[in-house]
């Protein structure tokens, strides 16, 4: 069976007695009432085809503050009364309304519009002349018309921008007058003619479609509030109640001052945001004799609370673009502090979109009505126009519009239909017509059915299929009063063993006996003569399918209900008492993970199409690391959230779909499956995942929570050997989207987006091949401390076995055959164990050093210490210039931060790490190759966090080397170790924030390129401790900002860049400028310095390796007491304490790159603190002991010991004291290893 698979806000819509609200992501698809949609994600089936999988646009449903927006009504007045029910507030309002026009043309009922003949004729009866250039009316603001992709790709509907309207009562006098001379006048005839010259000739191979009338129709314009969207008048209404203000104080604002009234100016966008809401708050004081806050009734006005667009109508429109019809938005609305037009609707949708502040237009003014019939080259007989205000309604009407009144959206869609002679409802969600590939024959299925049913149905049968899947294809059938679904076998030459639609039939027949919830199965039919392939039918049940794992619209305890319950029925389907249910025989008892890894490695070697590394690397490993203990219970085989289906009003599984890839095997396979949507990004082409989402504020369980409560349902310990399920799982999916690939190639894949997942294969390969990795690290962990360990460059790299798992491939022959990034994967002890790309790269960079950067070492120091030292060094400039030339250049950013390679080298962690060291032997490299703090720090922070405004504006220079920035978190005034002591403000004012603070240590604030400071400090003081904090970025050319003076290190300024002290003294700041969003600072902080933290314990390796050189070198020069200092024992010993300890801290160095790279940077924290610990103070040691060899010359500037050994010292407190990360590090030890 096949439930109705619905949007999942109607769950708590409906609970709540509320309309519909639609998804609130940002998604083209998301809006719809979809099959499982992107949910159905992974159908992992027998290697050719996931059923279910189905492409979805990025998206992350509640995950990011960007998909949550709202809208409010077009005509906000009306639309707020319009939510105080049938008769009432609503009709009061527009017969006073009317009641203030003047007497011609004021009945809100639209006259019939003219026919074409007509219109025609009157055309024809019009003096020629110059006014039939048709020139627009003066004041009409001129914009591109915006047009818009039609197809399939454009038939899902989602929400997009935000944006509101509005109409004033006083204002449709000089309107209405207007709107008369334009109706009388030669100039609307000018521009009737302007728009049949305008169409002349195009749209001639459109469709035609005749309402029972005679009139045709080939443009339909929607109003947004009330007809697209929900009216506000509800929310307005609630507002005033919750806030204990006299009801209608705001409809009373709005209407107030007519056409020159601030909401009026508003919308034709003549006022800013600030002016309307003091001029708008004053209103509503003086109306309701109280302070109104009228901030926060827009701000609920603009939340996604309102913003859900109508199924009915996002439906409608669908079809109507499918019948090649044109579709129109038409709105009043207003810009948002942001810049942006308030439009909380998919553009997509639409062939033209109006809206009135950017045209300086309002509806009713008939000029509006214009522009868009012209962007839409169509004559006003040939659209209709649907809105909820009987004026509005009359100023279309009266151009010879066709006009719909929406009372309610279901209504006003019968009526649509009725005039368009087709239907726009689905009589069964999330179908559609059959695909042609996938036609079966109807006669021999109805006659099957008929004997069947008994059924002697006159009716013919209604035959749909479900639009989702590339699995066993699934179809809606209706014949008289029978709804089924049927599931067959897909057509063509199949993989062995795989869409056994025979024993999905079986186990659900069983499985309903004993209590779980299934679909009711009627029968089978094994005869291919019927319809070409076996299948089985069920009984057709609506219920809720939720495609997204993060449940955008719920609420924090719905979203933990849905998945308890879904752990709940999990737990059911694993205890089935298999000799009760009859299916002691459905499988094989033992082995099932061993005989699953053969089954889908031979599936996967079936469906082979070119050689994926990680693939190679998992076919090897998993074999050899199986659990050693499993149960056997009935598996699922593919238990996921959109596999369920729920009651609408509670959190109750009505039934557990596709079950074919069901048998008898481990139950954790189950469990590690239905925790895959945990690991992916809410963005995911295939599945929603929410690995990005903030699970604790959804109200979500992480995956680790999620498989305890499991455990303690089943009342069994926790596995240790987790990662092993998921690297598992993780690869089944890849060999699934293999074959699904593969058939694609033959057109045999039953959804047409199957040959997406080519690319799909690689990205999930390599997540199964970090939880292997991950897994190895348990393993090597627990491993006793007296067994032997062969090293290896490389963790995966092993003996070859004599007796080699079939299937299998020697994929790792010799280091040279590595892939291009094998170390995000492994752990790289050295530069020989770097794939061949990067030790090319790692010997090019070495190279470099030695010609370029070690000889211009005298010069530069030279610089720095002239009177000319605050100038950047032309040198340094040339030798930036020839890292570039050859390649050598950005390196630093991380491969998981830029995965596309746009900005840097696409280096994993350990990777950097080895290059890292080599620039870290000079002072000066780190700038000659763009790789160099503050910069890294904040280019990563740019590239994660900053919107693509801020990334133009300073990602890209910076980048390019063509600027420098500096961060400004450390404050004299407090302890800055501690980021939540940070007393420096943020306050909003306006469109602004104004910064206010003393830091001092601003790392290269003195140097003359610095443009960009990120500056972090409180925008909410009384916010939770954490969340108090937010980030800017200061241009530093902003008014306010007074450097006091140059800090210096031990006597050393650091120039041209220096450690500056600065006042923030009344900066001001654009709002757009904010990083992410107030109150997320110490997040962005945290962030930033992930792999910045390790960046200068890598390049403090470098450097204490030179200095171990430059004092190895001195000792054997060097004579003292009659014998070379290196034949002293003191100097010996410090020589092996040194080599030692900085072996010590590079391995430690390494590990917590390769556990970023594998883990992520929450995950390497303890490693990172660690090494925060270790490195400072080993290179201070170091470098201590070099210049004890030295004497007096390692204090001067003759040699970089002094400077190594200043920098050495100040970065035990730079990037967090010692005692802070000794601090971290032992809450950790006690909280995970007690």
């Amino acid at each position: 069976m096949k439930g109705v698979r619905r949007d999942p806000n109607h769950l708590s819509a409906s609970s709540r007695g509320e309309s519909p609200r639609r998804d609130p992501s940002p998604n083209p698809d998301s809006g719809r009432t979809s099959p499982r949609g992107p949910g159905a994600g992974f159908r992992s089936e027998p290697a050719d085809s996931p059923a279910a999988l189905k492409p979805k646009p990025a998206g992350t449903g509640d995950c990011s503050a960007s998909s949550r927006r709202m809208t409010t009504s077009d005509t906000l007045i009306g639309q707020a009364l319009a939510g105080a029910g049938p008769g009432g507030l609503r009709r009061g309002w527009e017969e006073s309304l009317e009641a203030e026009q003047p007497g011609e043309g004021c009945a809100v009922a639209a006259s019939e519009p003219p026919s074409p003949p007509q219109q025609q004729q009157q055309l024809r009866e019009q003096p020629s002349g110059p006014q039939q250039a048709a020139l627009p009316p003066p004041g009409l603001r001129r914009r591109p018309v915006r047009l818009r992709m039609r197809g399939p790709a454009r038939a899902l509907i989602g929400c997009g921008r935000s944006h509101v309207a509005g109409v004033s009562t006083r204002s449709l006098g000089p309107n209405m007058c207007l709107r008369r001379l334009m109706q009388s006048s030669q100039l609307q005839q000018a521009w009737r003619v302007a728009f049949l010259k305008h169409v002349q000739g195009r749209h001639q191979g459109a469709q035609r479609w005749t309402h029972p009338g005679g009139s045709t129709y080939r443009a339909v314009i929607f109003d947004m509030g009330g007809v697209l969207i929900p009216s506000p008048g509800r929310v307005a209404a609630e507002w005033e109640l919750q806030n204990h203000i006299p009801s209608g104080t705001i409809v009373k604002a709005l209407i107030s001052g007519g056409e020159n009234g601030p909401w009026m100016k508003f919308m034709r966008a003549e006022i800013t945001r600030e002016d309307f809401l003091q001029e708008f708050g004053r209103l509503c004081s003086e109306i309701s004799k109280t302070s109104v806050p009228v901030d926060s009734f827009f701000s609920l006005l603009t939340s996604e609370r309102v913003v859900k667009q109508f199924p009915v109508m996002t439906e409608a429109i669908t079809q109507i673009r499918a019948k090649g019809l044109q579709t129109a938005v038409l709105s009043n609305n207003f810009y948002l502090p942001n810049g942006k037009s308030f439009l909380p609707l998919d553009q997509k949708q639409f062939d033209v979109v109006v809206e009135s502040c950017l045209e300086g237009v309002c509806k009713p003014d008939p000029r509006i009505y214009k522009l868009c019939l012209e962007r839409l080259g169509r004559q006003p007989s040939e659209s209709i126009f649907l809105d909820d205000l009987g004026p509005n309604l009359k100023a279309a009407a009266s151009l010879g519009i066709h006009t719909i009144k929406v009372h309610d959206p279901e209504t006003a869609v019968k009526e649509l239909e009725t005039l368009l002679g087709f239907p726009l409802r689905t009589a069964v969600p999330n179908t559609r017509p059959v695909r042609k590939t996938m036609e079966i024959p109807r006669d021999s299925l109805e006659k099957y059915l008929k004997d069947l049913l008994g059924t002697q149905a006159t009716g013919p049968l209604e035959l749909l299929q479900f639009d989702h899947g590339q699995s066993n294809p699934t179809y809606y059938i209706k014949l008289a009063n029978q709804q089924l679904v049927l599931r067959k076998k897909p057509p063509g030459t199949l993989l062995p063993s795989v869409h056994a639609v025979e024993r999905e039939f079986r186990i659900m027949k069983a499985l309903a006996n004993v209590g779980v919830p299934v679909p009711k199965v009627l029968d089978l039919c094994e005869d291919s003569r019927v319809i070409g392939t076996p299948f089985y039918l069920m009984e057709y049940c609506p219920g809720l399918i939720y495609k997204e794992p993060s449940l955008p619209g719920l609420e924090p305890s719905q979203r933990r209900a849905i998945y308890t319950a879904m752990n709940r029925v999990l737990c059911k389907i694993h205890s089935v008492d298999l000799k009760a249910a009859g299916l002691e025989d459905y499988g094989k008892h033992g082995d099932y993970i061993a005989r699953q890894v053969q089954t889908w490695i031979k599936q996967y070697r079936a469906s082979e199409t070119s050689t994926i590394p990680a693939m190679e690397r998992l076919i090897e490993w998993l074999p050899l690391h199986l659990p050693r203990q499993q149960k056997t219970t009935v598996v699922h085989g593919d238990f996921r959230l959109d596999n369920l289906l729920f009651h609408p009003e509670t959190a109750e599984v009505l039934a557990v779909l596709d079950w074919e890839l069901s048998t008898l095997g481990d139950p954790l396979a189950d469990v590690a499956y239905n925790c895959l949507a945990h690991h992916l990004p809410s963005n995911f082409p295939i599945q929603p995942g929410l690995s990005d989402c903030d699970l604790t504020e959804l109200g979500i369980p992480t995956a680790e929570e999620y498989f305890r409560m499991y455990c303690l349902h089943m009342g069994i310990p926790p596995t240790e050997n987790w990662n092993f399920y998921m690297a598992f799982s993780f690869f089944r999916i890849a060999a699934i989207l293999q074959g699904v690939y593969k058939r694609s190639l033959t057109g045999q894949a039953s959804s047409a987006s199957a040959e997406q997942t080519a690319k799909l294969t690689e990205f999930m390969s390599n997540l199964a091949w970090d939880f292997a990795i991950k897994e190895g690290f348990r393993v090597f962990k627990e491993m006793p401390a007296t067994k032997p360990l062969t090293r290896s460059h490389h963790t995966w790299a092993r003996p070859q076995s004599l007796l080699r798992t079939p299937g299998t491939r020697s994929y790792i022959t010799s280091t040279d055959s590595s892939p291009a990034h094998a170390s995000k994967g492994a752990l790289v002890f050295s530069p020989e164990g770097l794939s061949p790309p990067v030790r090319e790269l790692y010997q090019r960079l070495k190279q470099f050093m030695e010609r370029h950067v070690y000889p211009a070492e005298p010069e530069l120091q030279r610089h720095q210490a002239s009177a000319e030292r605050w100038t950047p060094s032309p040198l340094v400039e040339d030798l930036k210039e020839k890292a570039k030339a050859e390649g050598l250049w950005n390196l630093f950013l991380p491969l998981e931060t830029d995965p596309e390679k746009k900005y840097g080298a696409g280096l994993t962690n350990v990777e950097y790490a080895h290059l890292c060291e080599v620039m870290g032997t000079s002072l000066y490299a780190p700038e000659i190759f763009n790789c160099s703090a503050p910069d890294t720090g904040n280019m990563e922070l740019l590239v994660r966090y900053g919107t693509e405004e801020q990334k133009a504006r300073w990602l890209i220079p910076l980048l390019e080397g063509k600027a420098r920035s500096c961060f400004a978190m450390t404050e004299p005034q407090v302890a800055s170790s501690d980021a939540t002591n940070i007393e420096s403000s943020i306050r909003e004012e306006d469109d602004f924030y104004v910064v206010n603070g003393h830091k001092w240590w601003i790392s290269g604030i003195l140097d003359p390129r610095c443009q960009l400071c990120v500056f972090m400090g409180k925008t909410d003081p009384q916010a939770p401790r954490h969340q108090q904090q937010s980030v800017l970025l200061v241009p530093m050319d902003t008014p306010g900002i007074k450097i006091i003076r140059p800090l210096t290190v031990y006597g050393l300024e650091d120039a041209p860049g220096g450690h500056g002290e600065v006042r923030f003294e009344q900066v001001r700041v654009p709002k757009e400028n904010m990083v992410l969003g107030p109150g997320r600072g110490f997040e962005i902080a945290q962030g930033r310095l992930g792999p910045g933290r390790i960046h200068h314990c890598m390049r403090l390796i470098g450097c204490s390796e030179r200095a171990l050189a430059l004092m190895k070198a001195r000792a054997k020069s060097r004579v003292a007491f009659g014998k070379p200092l290196v034949e002293q024992g003191t100097v010996l010993a410090d020589i092996a304490q040194s080599r030692v300890e900085i072996e010590q801290a590079r391995l430690l160095v390494l590990k917590a790159a390769h556990v970023m790279d594998v883990a992520g940077n929450k995950a390497a924290a303890l490693d990172i603190a660690m090494i925060k610990m270790v490195a400072p103070s080993m290179a201070y040691r170091v470098i201590d002991r070099a210049v004890q060899v030295f004497g007096a010359a390692g204090l001067s500037r003759d040699y970089p010991l002094a400077q190594f050994f200043t920098g050495a010292r100040a970065l035990r407190f730079a990037d967090g004291p010692d005692e802070v990360h000794r601090a971290a590090v032992a809450k950790m030890e006690l909280k995970h290893r007690s």
